[in-house]
Order: structure tokens, then sequence, then C-alpha cells
């Protein structure tokens, strides 16, 4: 007579998920705020809705992964950036309709748990959202054998933030001539893996551990570069009404992001040459001998957000940046796209 089958038999480890629940659970706890009154473990978590000085508040949500450049933190076996990344993506995606965020869940699935770097990828996550004044409340953590390969994983967030309505940004007061600044990203941020790992692993044939002219670190390294969470970045210009449109420059680039926000009758014009992009994409675009159009749509070009200001606020606006910015281009009459000149 065999054995009783169990469901370890099968590939999910119930006691290591247990093992594993305390540690979170204070992880989490440790990102609360006054509003929060669940615990990790329950089936929901739960949020006070208390908003001072909100006159008429308005809940802005966002939902994101961060794609395939977990496939360079099992290559580097280096787990704790990605929390990060995905938490600062997470918010600076509701950043741009003047959100502040309220609070995150996670979803981490693999094919078999492993402690360790679970515990990694959570520290990451609570450590952002602790900067970020966001209140971890809640998750799930999938193991599913046979769907995911033995030491990999994926992770998706969803966030919740808030507006007054009145301070709402939406890009309907952009207006011919308002001017177009670029704030600086660390590097790729959280897309345009799939082509920089083809790119220097597969074509150029580089190792994680390697190194390039003109990249600080090792290519690994400059690849984990944590994606900036650009809200404390331009908090000061937010509250000074300085900004008329905000836009991420996240997948499909500065191409397929900043026509997002336009009006009608709104074209953004970007004058290429106008910053300076980092080596890192040099690199990509020479190895792989990628074109320059392909580029703008494929990766942020070094410009991790884009902030529309009208010619009489860029004084004031700039003044309040902590990070390389440029004037990159301006608003011109035409369809809502974005357009580049040389």
């Amino acid at each position: 007579m065999t054995n009783p089958l169990t469901y370890k038999d099968a590939g999910v480890n119930i006691d290591a998920k247990t093992g594993a629940r305390q540690h979170i659970r204070e992880l989490a706890r440790s990102t609360y705020t006054p509003e929060v009154l669940s615990e990790i473990g329950a089936f929901g978590g739960m949020f006070e809705c208390k908003f001072p000085g909100v006159q008429s508040p308005v809940l802005v949500s966002s939902t994101d992964g961060v794609g395939t450049k977990l496939k360079v933190a099992v290559m580097m076996n280096r787990h704790n950036t990605v929390g990060r990344d995905l938490v600062n993506h997470c918010v600076n995606d509701i950043l741009v309709q003047g959100a502040r965020p309220l609070f995150f869940l996670d979803y981490i699935a693999m094919g078999r748990l492993e402690r360790e770097t679970l515990l990694s990828v959570i520290e990451g996550l609570a450590d952002a959202c602790r900067d970020a004044g966001c209140a971890l409340i809640g998750g799930e953590t999938a193991e599913m054998p046979g769907f995911y390969a033995d030491g990999e994983y994926d992770l998706a967030g969803f966030i919740v933030g808030v507006v007054d309505k009145a301070k709402v940004i939406d890009g309907k007061s952009i207006r011919h001539d308002d001017v177009l600044i670029g704030i600086a990203s660390s590097g790729l941020h959280t897309n345009g893996y799939s082509l920089a790992r083809k790119v220097f692993f597969e074509i150029a044939g580089l190792q994680p551990n390697g190194t390039i002219d003109g990249v600080e670190g090792t290519i690994g390294d400059a690849l984990l570069r944590t994606h900036i969470n650009y809200e404390p970045v331009l908090r000061e210009a937010l509250a000074k009404n300085l900004v008329e449109g905000l836009a991420h420059i996240t997948g499909g680039g500065i191409t397929e992001n900043l026509d997002r926000i336009l009006p009608a009758g709104c074209q953004a014009q970007v004058q290429l040459g106008s910053w300076p992009v980092p080596a890192l994409f040099k690199h990509i675009a020479t190895i792989g001998n990628v074109e320059q159009h392909e580029m703008l749509r494929a990766t942020n070009m070094g410009i991790g957000m884009i902030a529309v200001v009208r010619p009489s606020n860029v004084q004031a606006f700039t003044a309040t940046l902590k990070l390389p910015w440029y004037q990159i281009g301006k608003i011109i009459p035409g369809q809502p796209i974005v357009s580049y000149t040389a």
C-alpha cells in the first residue's frame, strides 16, 4: 500500500509558507499608517478612509509588474531591489495624476517557495513602502510547481492613492508653447529588459559580472539600478501648482507615454540631443543595431519623468528639483502625438 499523498509531494510546501509568515507580518507592520485596520493574514486588507485637508477625495489606482528585470535579479541572485522597483513604479503611475499613495498589495508567484528569496523581495517592498508613506496591507504568495522553473518567480503590485478633485492632473490645461522638462532616470527602470538581456547576454556574450565602457559597476549592477520614486522630487512643485501634465516614461518609452496626456490640438515636440543619453542606452543601440526610433519607444533613454510646464513657471519649477533635469522640447499645434526634431 502506498503512503498517503501530501500537497508537499505535489510540490507545494505549506509549512515553508507558514514559517515565513511571521517575518512577513513584521515587515508589513513596519509600513502601517494609522488608517490600517487589519493584519497581514486577514482575507482582506482594511484601510480607513480619512483624508485630512482633502475637500473632495478621488481614489487613484494602478497595477503593474517588474517584467523580465526579474531574470537579471535571478542571474545576480540579488532580490532586494525588485520590490523597491515595483513600489516606486506604481507610486509614479498614480503620481502623474497628482495622487499620493495610501496602500499597496503585492502578488508573488514561485515554482517552489524559496524562503530567503521571498523575504528579500518583501523586504524591498516594505522598505519602499515606508519611504513612500504607503502601507503594505496585504498580498498573495503562490507556489506553482510545474508553472515556473526552480529559482524563478513573478512579481506584481497594486496601489491605491488619493488626490483632491481640484488638484487632479489630467493634462487638460496643457496648451501651445508649454515647455517639456525631462527628469533623469537611474537607468532602464523597469522596462526594456528583454531587449537589454538579448543585447548584452546573447549578442555581446557578456556575463552579469562583466563590465562595459562608460557604465559604472558591472552590467548586472547597471541593470538592477532601482527605479526612481519621483514623488519626493515633485512634491514641492505639485504643492505650488507648477505642473500642467506629467508622463511617467515606462514601457513604450517617450513615444508612447507622453502622448497619453496630450489634449486635442496639442503635439509634443521633443528635441533630440537636448539631454545626455547615458552610456547604457548607447551600448544597447550600438551592439544590438537598434534604430533610434525603436530605442525611443522601447526604453526611457535616460528620461524617467516628463513634466509639462508653463514657460513662465519653468524657473520656479526647476528650482524645486533635486535630480538632473533638461528642457527637452515644447508643445506645438498638431495632432496629440509625440514628434521629434533634431
